[in-house]
Protein backbone atom coordinates (compact mmCIF):
# COMPACT_ATOMS: atom_id res chain seq x y z
CA UNK A 1 0.00 0.00 0.00
CA UNK A 2 1.08 3.72 -0.79
CA UNK A 3 0.48 4.40 2.88
CA UNK A 4 2.92 1.65 4.20
CA UNK A 5 5.20 3.12 1.65
CA UNK A 6 5.42 6.57 2.85
CA UNK A 7 5.41 4.82 6.58
CA UNK A 8 8.64 3.14 5.66
CA UNK A 9 10.71 5.31 3.63
CA UNK A 10 10.25 7.82 6.52
CA UNK A 11 11.49 5.41 9.14
CA UNK A 12 14.16 4.29 7.16
CA UNK A 13 15.56 7.37 6.43
CA UNK A 14 14.84 9.88 9.15
CA UNK A 15 14.67 8.77 12.91
CA UNK A 16 13.06 4.88 14.57
CA UNK A 17 13.02 4.89 18.01
CA UNK A 18 13.40 0.72 17.69
CA UNK A 19 16.36 0.71 15.23
CA UNK A 20 19.70 -0.42 16.16
CA UNK A 21 22.56 -0.13 13.73
CA UNK A 22 25.86 -2.02 13.67
CA UNK A 23 28.36 -2.39 11.96
CA UNK A 24 27.04 -4.95 9.97
CA UNK A 25 23.19 -5.07 9.97
CA UNK A 26 20.38 -2.90 11.20
CA UNK A 27 18.33 -4.51 14.02
CA UNK A 28 14.70 -3.69 15.42
CA UNK A 29 13.67 -3.94 19.07
CA UNK A 30 10.19 -3.31 18.57
CA UNK A 31 8.42 -6.83 20.47
CA UNK A 32 6.26 -7.69 17.51
CA UNK A 33 8.48 -7.54 15.23
CA UNK A 34 8.83 -11.03 13.27
CA UNK A 35 12.44 -12.04 12.49
CA UNK A 36 14.30 -9.21 14.66
CA UNK A 37 15.27 -7.21 11.84
CA UNK A 38 14.78 -3.66 10.18
CA UNK A 39 13.39 -4.04 7.03
CA UNK A 40 10.36 -3.22 4.81
CA UNK A 41 8.71 -6.69 5.47
CA UNK A 42 9.94 -7.10 8.79
CA UNK A 43 8.66 -3.66 10.25
CA UNK A 44 5.46 -3.54 12.12
CA UNK A 45 5.19 -0.56 11.62
CA UNK A 46 5.17 0.12 8.28
CA UNK A 47 2.49 -2.97 7.08
CA UNK A 48 -1.19 -2.08 8.21
CA UNK A 49 -1.50 -6.33 7.88
CA UNK A 50 1.15 -8.06 10.21
CA UNK A 51 1.22 -11.19 12.28
CA UNK A 52 3.95 -12.22 14.75
CA UNK A 53 4.07 -15.00 17.61
CA UNK A 54 4.60 -13.40 21.53
CA UNK A 55 5.32 -16.04 24.48
CA UNK A 56 4.16 -15.04 27.36
CA UNK A 57 4.68 -17.41 30.37
CA UNK A 58 5.32 -20.26 28.72
CA UNK A 59 2.36 -19.71 26.15
CA UNK A 60 2.42 -19.03 22.90
CA UNK A 61 -0.06 -16.46 21.47
CA UNK A 62 -0.98 -15.00 17.59
CA UNK A 63 -1.09 -11.38 17.60
CA UNK A 64 -2.72 -10.16 13.98
CA UNK A 65 -3.00 -5.97 12.84
CA UNK A 66 -5.30 -5.16 10.10
CA UNK A 67 -6.32 -2.05 8.78
CA UNK A 68 -9.71 -2.01 9.79
CA UNK A 69 -8.83 -1.92 13.49
CA UNK A 70 -6.17 1.09 13.17
CA UNK A 71 -8.13 4.03 14.20
CA UNK A 72 -7.94 1.79 17.79
CA UNK A 73 -4.95 1.74 18.66
CA UNK A 74 -5.85 -0.11 22.01
CA UNK A 75 -7.55 -2.78 20.18
CA UNK A 76 -4.79 -2.69 17.11
CA UNK A 77 -3.31 -6.28 17.97
CA UNK A 78 -6.00 -9.20 17.56
CA UNK A 79 -4.78 -12.01 20.45
CA UNK A 80 -5.41 -15.73 19.23
CA UNK A 81 -3.82 -18.27 21.96
CA UNK A 82 -1.83 -20.74 20.37
CA UNK A 83 -2.46 -24.48 22.11
CA UNK A 84 0.60 -25.90 24.00
CA UNK A 85 1.07 -28.70 20.84
CA UNK A 86 3.56 -27.84 18.85
CA UNK A 87 1.64 -29.36 15.62
CA UNK A 88 -1.77 -28.28 16.26
CA UNK A 89 -0.35 -25.18 16.98
CA UNK A 90 0.83 -24.78 13.16
CA UNK A 91 -2.43 -25.65 12.13
CA UNK A 92 -4.02 -22.86 13.97
CA UNK A 93 -1.89 -20.56 11.91
CA UNK A 94 -2.08 -22.09 8.56
CA UNK A 95 -5.86 -21.43 9.29
CA UNK A 96 -5.77 -18.16 10.70
CA UNK A 97 -3.06 -17.04 8.23
CA UNK A 98 -4.48 -18.73 5.55
CA UNK A 99 -4.74 -15.25 3.14
CA UNK A 100 -1.82 -14.15 4.03
CA UNK A 101 1.60 -13.30 2.56
CA UNK A 102 3.73 -16.18 2.59
CA UNK A 103 6.29 -14.57 3.75
CA UNK A 104 3.95 -13.59 7.04
CA UNK A 105 3.28 -16.94 7.38
CA UNK A 106 6.41 -18.30 7.05
CA UNK A 107 8.19 -16.30 9.57
CA UNK A 108 5.41 -17.29 12.06
CA UNK A 109 6.05 -20.62 12.33
CA UNK A 110 9.46 -20.41 12.22
CA UNK A 111 9.00 -18.14 15.30
CA UNK A 112 6.86 -20.91 17.10
CA UNK A 113 8.84 -23.27 16.61
CA UNK A 114 11.98 -20.76 18.33
CA UNK A 115 9.80 -20.38 20.86
CA UNK A 116 8.31 -23.66 21.19
CA UNK A 117 12.27 -25.38 21.42
CA UNK A 118 12.99 -22.12 23.51
CA UNK A 119 9.98 -23.07 26.29
CA UNK A 120 10.69 -26.71 26.33
CA UNK A 121 14.93 -25.96 27.59
CA UNK A 122 13.53 -23.47 30.15
CA UNK A 123 11.26 -26.55 31.50
CA UNK A 124 14.07 -28.68 31.81
CA UNK A 125 16.24 -26.31 32.85
CA UNK A 126 13.74 -25.94 36.21
CA UNK A 127 13.70 -29.25 36.27
CA UNK A 128 16.83 -30.16 36.83
CA UNK A 129 17.52 -26.70 38.83
CA UNK A 130 14.85 -28.44 41.72
CA UNK A 131 16.82 -31.55 41.96
CA UNK A 132 20.03 -29.85 42.21
CA UNK A 133 18.51 -27.57 44.92
CA UNK A 134 18.31 -30.08 47.31
CA UNK A 135 21.83 -31.70 47.19
CA UNK A 136 22.76 -28.16 47.80
CA UNK A 137 24.74 -26.67 50.82
CA UNK A 138 25.29 -23.20 51.78
CA UNK A 139 29.05 -22.61 51.70
CA UNK A 140 30.00 -20.17 54.46
CA UNK A 141 33.25 -18.15 53.42
CA UNK A 142 34.19 -16.42 56.19
CA UNK A 143 34.55 -19.96 57.90
CA UNK A 144 36.38 -21.49 54.74
CA UNK A 145 38.85 -18.89 54.27
CA UNK A 146 39.19 -19.59 58.29
CA UNK A 147 39.77 -22.90 57.83
CA UNK A 148 41.96 -22.47 55.15
CA UNK A 149 44.59 -20.46 56.96
CA UNK A 150 44.42 -22.60 59.77
CA UNK A 151 45.49 -25.57 57.69
CA UNK A 152 48.35 -23.44 55.88
CA UNK A 153 49.30 -22.41 59.02
CA UNK A 154 49.32 -26.12 60.45
CA UNK A 155 51.31 -27.36 57.86
CA UNK A 156 53.58 -24.79 58.22
CA UNK A 157 54.47 -25.45 61.51
CA UNK A 158 54.53 -29.29 60.89
CA UNK A 159 57.28 -28.51 58.18
CA UNK A 160 59.23 -26.44 60.50
CA UNK A 161 58.65 -29.48 63.57
CA UNK A 162 60.17 -31.82 60.53
CA UNK A 163 62.57 -29.68 59.48
CA UNK A 164 64.27 -28.67 63.67
CA UNK A 165 63.55 -32.69 64.36
CA UNK A 166 65.98 -33.73 61.30
CA UNK A 167 68.03 -30.71 62.44
CA UNK A 168 68.62 -32.13 66.17
CA UNK A 169 69.08 -35.74 64.77
CA UNK A 170 72.11 -34.41 62.20
CA UNK A 171 73.77 -32.85 64.96
CA UNK A 172 73.01 -35.50 67.58
CA UNK A 173 74.48 -37.65 64.93
CA UNK A 174 77.44 -35.56 64.32
CA UNK A 175 77.99 -35.15 68.09
CA UNK A 176 77.68 -31.39 67.83
CA UNK A 177 75.66 -31.18 71.03
CA UNK A 178 76.94 -31.80 74.98
CA UNK A 179 76.81 -34.79 76.95
CA UNK A 180 75.28 -33.13 79.75
CA UNK A 181 72.46 -31.79 77.97
CA UNK A 182 70.87 -34.49 76.09
CA UNK A 183 71.02 -38.15 78.20
CA UNK A 184 70.40 -40.51 75.37
CA UNK A 185 71.17 -43.83 74.98
CA UNK A 186 73.36 -44.85 71.96
CA UNK A 187 71.10 -47.99 70.68
CA UNK A 188 67.59 -46.54 70.92
CA UNK A 189 69.33 -43.20 69.20
CA UNK A 190 70.60 -45.58 66.20
CA UNK A 191 67.67 -47.02 66.05
CA UNK A 192 65.89 -44.10 65.80
CA UNK A 193 67.98 -43.13 62.64
CA UNK A 194 67.44 -46.32 61.40
CA UNK A 195 64.08 -45.49 60.77
CA UNK A 196 64.38 -41.82 59.45
CA UNK A 197 66.43 -43.05 56.85
CA UNK A 198 64.08 -45.96 56.35
CA UNK A 199 61.35 -43.58 55.85
CA UNK A 200 63.01 -41.03 53.86
CA UNK A 201 64.56 -43.92 51.07
CA UNK A 202 60.82 -45.18 51.02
Amino acid sequence: MIQDDVVWKIINNGHCAFKSKTVEQTFCRNQYNLTGMCNRHSCPLSNSRYATVLEEKGQCYLYMKTIERAHLPDQLWEKVKLPRNYQNALEIIDETLEFWGKFQRHKCKQRLTKLHQMIIRQRKLKISDSHTQETLVRINKKYEKRETNREASALKAAQVERAIEKELLNRLKVGTFYKDIYNLDKKDFENQLDENEVADQT
